[in-house]
């Protein structure tokens, strides 16, 4: 049986001298498979002395950040997920401050300290806002992981220059650590930190660590009555969090799917499968077999999905062929293949998708090898949508090519094949080298590179096919598969498209920015490619404005005579 995650927390709050505990803690690890997707977290507020709903923010930042953080997307990275929930945290805290009697006086809002450990996998990823502190204990030394957002007057004054709902907008500190069993994290307030050295704290966890094996329960209880002892006037908090076990990189809800179930046996016309009838194959490759089919209890046609014989028993295949369903599941576009759940026990390692009645993207270009602007502008705009559901969940579709694009009987266009699908929140557990994904024509030339593909690698691929439609041919001929390194780069030119096309120029002009070489010089989103692809561009017209002097020449030697009278005007009155 594989290792999961585990760790020990020990964790413990008071209030210390003061009436009121303003400090705010907590730690969640979810079940499985959540606990492999999003991971556990650990998390800590600290209210200011000087308001009187401070322990409401506290509170509510940590209540808020373990709930809402478990609500996000798991295709969304730790990062992703992690810094959107808690913007909203900090909206919320800030409104409630400017709707209160205190809006002119940050000092009575609603304002704390925040400072979190979220540890999914083999990685620990911090972040934090004030002057609460997370430390890591290795070697018998305390590494302070975060910075005191504290600026200091004198002695007697200070103030917090970052909090959640100090301002309207938020600024988080962020650090992913890779981990090790064994690694031990502090999170503490200044109630604690600032009357315990960090050598004292280090030799007495290390030393508990070394008796037991682990955090006892009552060790941070122990180390808080210390800094009460020692003079602490605050409210203590303190949490310590020794790793135990670490999971090996993969996900565990495909994992279990991989080894509880059998490839599916060979499948042909007329032939029952698991409550489905096979009809007809639709496609037959060396990685994977589609078939038509019909749910004998529904009636409905159904595509299903098997791996190939080749590739049944390869299990980084059936990995990534079972993730192809993962993402179906959560990407919902009316542009994008929809997953179908069987609403009976599955027997075999298969997909089940929707049967999109219609031809493919490369079919109907060569059915319509002329198209007009606007039937291909509607096809673009479709697809582009399709791939906003996907960069929104942070997901790169890689492959996108016109036999991945199916257009149904109505004209609608939808994205199929998500073999080769790259999902933030599942790279952070599985860690591939994947190498060059999509089809080379359709390729971003940053992947030659051996770079990471981002959505705007997906612009790329969709600004190719737009050309293509319109031309036939591709912006830079076959070149892009022949790219070694950043000197080939530098020489590839892009192809304006014929103007025998009756292509607009600032249309072109659209699909070259898209189709760019250098990614920082495409568009910065999907939507803006598409926008430009209605709107001439900005830029592109005053590019294309001509000079004065063939636009008015009459005009422009008016005003060069004008301009001329002036200077000898102004040497004469000189003279």
């Amino acid at each position: 049986m594989s290792k999961q995650l585990k760790v020990s927390v020990s964790q413990y709050s008071t209030a210390g001298k003061k009436d009121l505990n303003q400090d705010f803690h907590a730690a969640y690890a979810p079940e499985e498979p959540l606990l492999a997707s999003k991971g556990l977290v650990v998390a800590l507020a600290d209210g200011i002395s000087s308001s009187n709903v401070s322990q409401i923010a506290s509170e509510t930042a940590v209540k808020g950040f373990i709930q809402d953080y478990y609500s996000t997307s798991d295709s969304w990275s730790v990062k992703t997920s992690a810094q959107r929930v808690l913007k909203a945290a900090n909206s919320w805290l800030f409104a409630q401050t400017q709707n209160s009697p205190h809006r002119f006086n940050k000092d009575k809002g609603y304002i704390c300290t925040f400072s979190s450990l979220v540890i999914k996998s083999n990685t620990a990823y911090c972040f934090h806002s004030g002057d609460s502190r997370i430390y890591r204990l290795a070697d018998n030394n305390l590494e302070q992981l975060t910075k005191d957002h504290r600026h200091v007057v004198d002695a007697e004054t200070s103030y917090l220059t970052r909090a959640l709902g100090v301002h309207d907008t938020l600024e988080m500190d962020y650090r992913a650590l890779p981990l090790s069993e064994g690694d031990i994290f502090i999170l503490a307030t200044d109630g604690v930190y600032e009357f315990l050295t960090e050598k004292h704290l280090a030799n007495t966890i290390t030393r508990a660590f070394e008796e037991t094996g682990k955090v006892p329960d009552s060790l941070a209880k122990e180390l808080v009555n210390e800094a009460l002892a020692a003079g602490s006037d605050d409210n203590l908090t303190l949490q310590i969090v020794s790793i135990d076990s670490l999971p090996a990189r993969e996900l565990s809800e495909l994992q279990q799917q991989l080894t509880q179930l059998p490839p599916a046996p060979r499948l042909e016309a007329r032939k029952e499968f698991d409550g489905y009838m096979i009809l007809r194959d639709i496609y037959i490759s060396s990685r994977s077999h589609v078939f038509l089919a019909e749910d004998q209890q529904t009636k409905k046609k159904v595509v299903i999905k098997t791996p190939s014989t080749e590739m049944r028993n390869n299990p980084d295949y059936l990995e990534s062929f079972l993730m192809e369903e993962w993402i179906a599941k959560r990407v919902s576009n009316a542009h994008v293949l929809k997953a179908i759940e069987p609403d009976r026990k599955r027997n075999f390692i298969y997909l089940v998708y929707e049967y999109i009645e219609g031809q493919t993207l490369a079919q109907w270009m060569l059915d319509n090898p002329k198209p007009d602007i606007k039937t291909v502008r509607e096809i673009v705009t479709q697809i582009a949508k399709g791939l906003q559901a996907f960069h929104r969940q942070e997901m790169v579709h890689q492959d996108l090519r016109p036999n991945n694009v199916m257009i149904d009987s109505q004209g609608t266009v939808k994205i199929i094949d998500f073999g080769a699908t790259k999902v933030a929140g599942i790279t952070e557990v599985i860690s591939k080298n994947e190498g060059i994904m999509g089809t080379a024509q359709f390729t971003a030339p940053e992947y030659f590179l051996g770079e990471s593909g981002t959505s705007k690698s997906d612009l790329f691929s969709l600004g190719v096919m737009t050309y293509k439609m319109l031309s036939g041919e591709l912006p830079y001929g076959n070149d892009i598969s022949k790219i070694k390194d950043r000197r080939s780069l530098g020489r590839l030119g892009y192809q304006s498209i014929d103007k025998g096309r009756d292509v607009p120029g600032w249309f072109d002009y659209a699909i070259n920015k898209a189709v760019h070489i250098d990614p920082l010089k495409r568009y910065g989103e999907v939507s803006e490619f598409i926008y430009e692809l209605n709107h001439p561009s900005k830029v592109y017209v005053n590019k294309a404005k001509p000079p004065l002097l063939e636009r008015n020449p009459v005009l422009f030697w008016q005003l060069s005579s004008l301009i001329l009278l002036i200077i000898v005007l102004y040497q004469a009155s000189m003279t």
